[in-house]
């Protein structure tokens, strides 16, 4: 039960990260502190993967949710 439940969480997390292969990270920097006056501005910081690593894990989980239904026949 234990294989087959880590491969569908393998096989889950491998099919979102085909479907989003991107997402933005937002942080907030300080500019200007001038006593009360503060000027604030936003960075994108964007985190990107390649579409590989999520084909890789979405077949591993296909291949462990096998193994754990042959392991419990």
């Amino acid at each position: 039960m234990q294989t087959r439940t880590i491969g569908i969480v393998m096989t889950i997390i491998g099919v979102l990260m085909l479907l989003y292969n991107s997402f933005n990270l937002v942080t907030t920097e300080k500019v200007v502190d001038l006593g009360p006056i503060q000027i604030n501005k936003e960075v994108n910081h964007p985190l990107e993967w390649s579409p590989i690593i999520g084909i890789v894990l979405a077949v591993g989980g296909v291949v462990l949710i096998v193994i754990g239904n042959k392991k419990s026949v």
